[in-house]
């Protein structure tokens, strides 16, 4: 089982813009740790893959370690860290990729 982790600040945004729909939301955001291959990769940046999970219009970013994800089994990934840290409705997807790559880019996955 692998560890979701979400930032501080998308937790505060989930629940200041959801409301009573964040428990389902966080709900969605928690079935990686079982299955950590689930998401589309919509970008990667060295060995860090960003990919997403949709929820109606709206997008949850997250990252994590590409050689695991992509190479390990499904046991062998209780040590994989998934790490969710922005969410954009579709219209602003490519905007919020760009900006996550920047971060990853400039002060890697300790960025956020």
């Amino acid at each position: 089982m692998a560890e979701v982790v979400i930032t501080d600040a998308l937790e505060k945004e989930i629940n200041r813009h959801f409301k009573g729909q964040s428990v389902e939301i966080f709900e969605l955001l928690h079935t990686l740790g079982d299955n950590p291959k689930k998401g589309d990769v919509v970008g990667a940046v060295g060995g860090v893959v960003i990919k997403e999970l949709k929820y109606n219009v709206y997008r949850f970013y997250f990252i994590t370690d590409a050689h695991k994800v992509k190479f390990l089994r499904g046991g062998e990934l209780t040590d994989l860290l998934i790490k969710f840290v922005r969410m954009s409705h579709k219209n602003d997807q490519q905007k919020v990729i760009e900006k996550i790559k920047n971060v990853l880019r400039l002060l890697g996955k300790e960025g956020f």
